[in-house]
């Protein structure tokens, strides 16, 4: 797929998410509950002195209408970038439907869906880019 390149600031702050699973990874290994690797990552990405903001509410708004119905985010990186955590056995097509879905209606370029459930955190890291 053909794409306009990321900013400089969109590579950097991709560079730091991954280093940020590494982390996270190699302390704690597989097997824990997605909410412990998130407050987890995030105090790796704070560390780094990277913002980020956590559990955000995305809007759904169609033809004019801002419906009720909201999807939520797990982490929005310095305003840039979408990171969907998971910490699941088997990967499913639909949370790549859902990073897409944010990425989409957020009008972010840049997402990263990372499973911490998995022996190697190098295979558990999609990167996205529209």
């Amino acid at each position: 797929m053909k794409y306009n390149p990321l900013s400089n600031k969109e590579e950097q702050i991709a560079k730091v998410i991954v280093d940020a699973a590494y982390k996270v990874h190699k302390e704690l290994g597989p097997g824990l509950l997605e909410s412990v690797y998130e407050v987890c990552f995030c105090h790796e990405l704070n560390k780094n002195g990277v913002l980020y903001e956590r559990q955000i509410s995305v809007p759904i708004i169609y033809d004019g209408i801002r419906f009720n119905e909201a999807l939520r985010l797990d982490v929005l990186v310095e305003k840039l970038v979408i990171c969907e955590l998971k910490a699941v056995v088997t990967m499913n097509p639909v949370f790549e439907a859902q990073l897409l879905s944010h990425m989409k209606l957020t009008q972010k370029r840049l997402g990263f869906l990372i499973n911490f459930n998995i022996s190697l955190i190098k295979n558990g890291i999609k990167r996205i880019i529209l």
